[in-house]
């Protein structure tokens, strides 16, 4: 049986999660936006849900838009004040280790007449707070930078720039897809007007996300999708309820149980860092391990190719890098950014534990990848014992 270890890629929906969806698959199917008993029925019951959602990040309700992925939720945060504060400004701020939801936004927009700064991050994944006073410019409309990194999972000082975003008046937006269950995530304690998560890495099922938008953006704010008045007018579409109440029971859980999660997670993550770095010669742990969430762990395997230790350890679910790039043939992005030997980045696998994973997993996964990494070595010319 699989041994998976790529819950930053999705994870298992959670069994409570799941009870909570069924009955609005099946008898409680009414559209919220009708007027009719049942639909407003319904519409009672996405309320509920926002609220449990909100509570989550210290949020307001009506400061909560349902999307249809974390993806989504970037995308209409980035794009709607962009175009929303384009004759304030044209200038963006953003990391170079930012997901591609993030990276490939800006594009977009530099080819709409923006202009971007993408800040560079130091060895250890964050980014200097001086180089980003340094970046900040009169005409400075927007800043994204993500809570926690997908790759190497290291949290960035959200709350140092949010404290300059009151003084010099931008926007503040944080990818927080991988850090809301991971950590504790409060809004008003980072400062952000913006910040976006996703269903699928909280035990809650793909296809749905989440947007804060501060209450005194939500009348600025352009929507990127069209149609009906659904969610204040700023997403249009009827709303998914089975995937909002199981994001909402999600979330609910979380807020029971996040510390919980946190110590049993950081001490599977904790024992597989600490037999690998005994147990396998020539391997090293990527970005600063202290400063990071609680589930992530990227490893530079010298000397292998990360595809060939992933098929020889076929056991275990992992990743070479973020799921959403698994087409892309480059290098990772975020291993160039912090300076990773070219050649290491290629034996870098990142492995991402979850509430499900246990200890018995981790010591059966070391002995596979030990024996694996042993196989591969012996068989390469060029490594040297």
């Amino acid at each position: 049986m699989a041994i998976y270890f790529d819950n930053s890629a999705t994870t298992k929906v959670d069994e409570r999660v799941f009870e909570s969806m069924i009955p609005y698959f099946k008898e409680r199917f009414a559209n919220p936006s009708s007027i009719h008993i049942e639909g407003r029925a319904i519409r009672e019951e996405v309320e509920k849900a926002r609220e449990i959602v909100a509570k989550t990040i210290s949020a307001l309700p009506e400061e909560i838009i349902f999307c249809g992925s974390g993806t989504e939720s970037d995308n209409l945060a980035i794009k709607g004040i962009a175009f929303a504060l384009k004759e304030r400004g044209r200038h963006i701020i953003t990391s170079n280790i930012e997901h591609k939801a993030v990276s490939e936004s800006f594009k977009y927009l530099e080819g709409n007449g923006f202009e971007v700064t993408y800040l560079p991050v130091k060895k250890d994944g964050i980014i200097d707070i001086e180089d980003f006073k340094n970046a900040l410019r009169d005409d400075t409309i927007l800043v994204t930078v993500m809570l926690a990194n997908n790759e190497i999972g290291t949290i960035q000082p959200i709350k140092e720039i949010g404290q300059l975003a009151r003084k010099h008046r931008f926007i503040l937006h944080t990818d927080a897809v991988q850090a809301v269950g991971k950590m504790n995530v409060d809004v008003c304690e980072l400062g952000v007007h913006l910040l976006s998560f996703s269903g699928h890495k909280i035990y809650a099922p793909k296809g749905i996300g989440v947007l804060y938008i501060d209450k005194e953006l939500k009348n600025l704010i352009q929507p990127i999708i069209h149609g009906g008045h659904q969610e204040d007018g700023i997403r249009s579409g009827t709303e998914n309820v089975p995937y909002i109440i199981g994001i909402a029971e999600a979330c609910r859980i979380i807020q029971n149980e996040l510390d919980k999660d946190i110590k049993h997670i950081s001490a599977i993550r904790d024992r597989f860092e600490e037999r690998i770095l005994r147990e396998i010669p020539d391997v090293y742990v990527n970005g600063d391990r202290e400063k990071r969430v609680c589930n992530i762990s990227n490893i530079t395997f010298r000397h292998i190719e990360a595809e060939a230790l992933m098929v020889y350890a076929s056991e275990i679910c992992c990743s070479t890098g973020s799921a959403c790039s698994s087409g892309d043939i480059d290098a990772s992005h975020v291993l160039k950014a912090i300076k990773v030997d070219p050649v290491d980045i290629h034996g870098s696998i990142r492995f991402s534990f979850g509430r499900f994973n246990t200890i018995q997993e981790v010591d059966t996964a070391v002995d596979i990848l030990k024996a694996s990494a042993q196989k591969l070595r012996e068989m390469s010319p060029l490594y040297k014992k």
